[in-house]
């Protein structure tokens, strides 16, 4: 499974981004979907997670009620809609897929969010 990410810019605080993964591979639909992100002098870190099958969801606790993760398996595609954007939200996100949420076997390479205040 390759992963293409792509949607990052920059935007000001209160503003909206929409990210994508775009993931070529027949067995994509398979895989749980995750997105991740690393600040600046900062260690990578979990933002959300869908699995494949149910769509179940799972958020970090800085992004629940501003970001929603979906994705659209006709289209081998995640998303991550970002809402209420934080100068903190500043990071360049990653896209993952895995055998299970919280498995990262496939990485994207990445994408720069700028939040400006």
């Amino acid at each position: 499974v390759q992963l293409q990410a792509s949607g990052g810019g920059l935007v000001q605080a209160g503003g909206s981004l929409r990210l994508s993964c775009a993931a070529s591979g027949r067995t994509f639909s398979r895989y749980a979907a995750s997105w991740l992100r690393q600040a600046p002098g900062k260690e990578r870190e979990f933002v959300a997670d869908i699995t494949w099958n149910n769509g179940r969801t799972d958020y970090a606790d800085f992004v629940k009620g501003r970001f929603t993760i979906s994705r659209d398996n006709t289209k081998n595609t995640v998303y991550l809609q970002m809402n209420s954007l934080k100068p903190e939200d500043t990071a360049v996100y990653y896209c993952a897929a895995g055998v299970y949420p919280g498995r990262y076997d496939y990485w994207g390479q990445g994408t720069l969010v700028t939040v400006s205040s």
